[in-house]
């Protein structure tokens, strides 16, 4: 049986940006607003709850899908970016927000998670039909990114996608988990966890909840979080059912459509032992690992006057030999 490669990515970081905090931290307080025109669009959803979509220029290009992080949006500092880069160069681009991250709440109790694939298979299926034979790539970062492998992996996608790309995927999440509960990546831990119980508490006050919600700011780890809300919320029996059957890790073998999948050693979210061996992956997976570029960070350039974000670059690259 063959397995995927393992390369060192070409990624030359900042000499500035040394370390994976700075260069997470970097573009998400430092990098300038893309400026692009997107049309937005509500995508109904089988079962009566929806999605909003961005859409770039070029309707009836080839189309690259978008997928963010917890709790990203299209203001996200890493998704208009893509989508430029996509428009750039003739595709068409479509961003979809996860239940709930489009600015309204979503209809349903439910919202979304590491492993909810089943919005994203929706997508696809709607851009088939939209773009009758234009080909389809789809990118997602960390949260999105582990729901993209997993969609990959879980069925058959020959002829749906034909590549992929993924960053700073979390691929156990468990031990996604245990990092953010340590050191410095507390910070990243707390600020995601006041976003995710601002909007539990903004939701139910209009809406009934079907769990107890009792104690809820004093889930300050996500451990803690995802036993008592995102595990229940979404039909699984705790936290450890919720983390084993959503990690991407395990779907990577079986994915058969081209995808990258872009890692640095150093990334703040997770520890290096959530990196997958090559005998983990199936022969159209290619892992490119950095020894540094944080999460979702990836900054090179001679000073931070000419920072140069190199993801967007590498992503449209590998999506050249697929679109």
């Amino acid at each position: 049986m063959k397995h995927g490669k393992i390369l060192a990515s070409r990624f030359k970081p900042a000499w500035w940006l040394p370390g994976g905090n700075l260069q997470t931290l970097w573009p998400y307080f430092f990098r300038p607003k893309t400026q692009i025109d997107l049309a937005s669009e509500r995508l109904e959803l089988p079962d009566g709850d929806f999605v909003d979509l961005c859409l770039t220029a070029n309707a009836g290009a080839p189309v690259v899908a978008v997928f963010h992080g917890l709790e990203g949006c299209v203001d996200s500092h890493y998704v208009k970016p893509l989508l430029a880069a996509v428009e750039r160069r003739g595709w068409h681009g479509v961003f979809m927000h996860f239940r709930g991250c489009g600015g309204e709440y979503n209809r349903l109790p439910r919202s979304y998670h590491s492993g909810d694939t089943g919005d994203i298979s929706f997508l696809v299926e709607h851009l088939r039909e939209r773009y009758p034979g234009a080909p389809i790539a789809a990118a997602g970062y960390s949260l999105g990114g582990n729901a993209l492998l997993k969609y990959l992996g879980e069925a058959d996608r020959t002829g749906q996608v034909q590549a992929a790309a993924t960053v700073s995927v979390p691929f156990v999440l468990a031990e996604g988990a245990k990092r953010l509960n340590k050191g410095f990546s507390r910070i990243y831990q707390r600020r995601l966890l006041n976003l995710l119980k601002r909007k539990i508490s903004g939701k139910f006050r209009s809406l009934d909840c079907p769990i107890d919600l009792t104690g809820l700011r004093r889930l300050n780890d996500f451990f803690s979080f995802d036993d008592k809300v995102t595990a229940p919320l979404h039909g699984f029996a705790g936290v450890d059912d919720y983390y084993t059957r959503s990690s991407s890790r395990q779907f990577l073998k079986t994915i058969n459509v081209p995808a990258l999948l872009i890692q640095a050693r150093d990334d703040p979210f997770m520890t290096e032992d959530v990196i997958p061996a090559g005998d983990e992956l199936s022969e159209h997976v290619q892992l490119e690992l950095a020894g540094t570029g944080g999460h979702i960070g990836f900054v090179s350039g001679r000073t931070p006057g000419y920072a140069v974000y190199w993801l967007e670059r590498r992503i449209i690259e590998f999506f050249e030999g697929y679109l």
